[in-house]
């Protein structure tokens, strides 16, 4: 006789932590879109452009996708708990944390600090002071713990697609598209204004198909096989 055996299928928790990617896509986007870009940094223009609202509320969306994409591979651990998968979904959880706490602590610099130098510069009109800003956005050790914060972003995303190719209850091709994106996050800051928007946007996508795919239920529901023997006689 078979029997349906308990085995695990994604929980309510699962499918909603998943949603973290889609809101994290969308986050990126706004940054992309709505941060200034001013060509030379040195300018009163661009010290204006640091103290602006949409300065500030870009790059909080930035800080808060930042904080999503490692809740999303928390809720991929769940749906992937009780396989040999689970592992490899929750050191994508831990190591994306840790690379996108260094990284955040750059992106706070750019919204407190550089909004407060920009607004003294903007007083005094003076645009030399444009040059404190680039000196800290600039510093070695400000640099070295952003790119290393990058790096540990891009090695999770590659651990959460690797756990997603190798599940068997996902497709696996749904990880990738944003495994790729997140491992090209340094360089495409230095494309100009559209192709960063673009980069952003595809980002979104790439969310998005990862968090349709683990909303919905495939995992299979294993079976016990058993069969009658015949009682011994008394």
């Amino acid at each position: 006789m078979s029997v349906p055996s308990l085995a695990s299928r994604p929980d309510n928790r699962a499918r909603r932590g998943a949603f973290a990617f889609a809101l994290a896509g969308i986050l990126f986007v706004i940054y992309e879109a709505a941060a200034p870009r001013v060509a030379d940094q040195t300018t009163l223009d661009s010290a204006e452009s640091w103290t602006s609202l949409v300065w500030s509320l870009a790059h909080i969306a930035a800080i808060a996708g930042l904080v999503l994409i490692p809740l999303g591979y928390g809720a991929l651990r769940d749906r992937l708990r009780g396989t040999p998968h689970e592992s490899t979904a929750a050191a994508a959880a831990t190591i994306g944390y840790i690379g996108s706490a260094l990284t955040i602590s750059y992106y706070g610099a750019e919204v407190y600090g550089l909004k407060a130098i920009g607004q003294r510069a903007v007083a005094d009109q003076d645009a030399t002071l444009t040059e404190v800003g680039n000196a800290f956005r600039y510093d070695p050790t400000a640099m070295s713990v952003f790119a290393i914060g990058l790096v540990l972003i891009a090695v999770a995303a590659v651990l959460a697609a690797v756990a997603v190719w190798r599940s068997g209850t996902l497709q696996r091709w749904s990880a990738v598209p944003l495994a790729v994106l997140l491992a090209t996050m340094l360089p495409q800051y230095f494309l100009p204004h559209p192709g960063r928007i673009a980069w952003g946007a595809m980002v979104a996508v790439a969310a998005m198909w990862l968090t349709a795919e683990m909303a919905q239920d495939r995992t299979p529901t294993a079976r016990v096989e058993t069969t009658h023997r015949p009682r011994s006689a008394a």
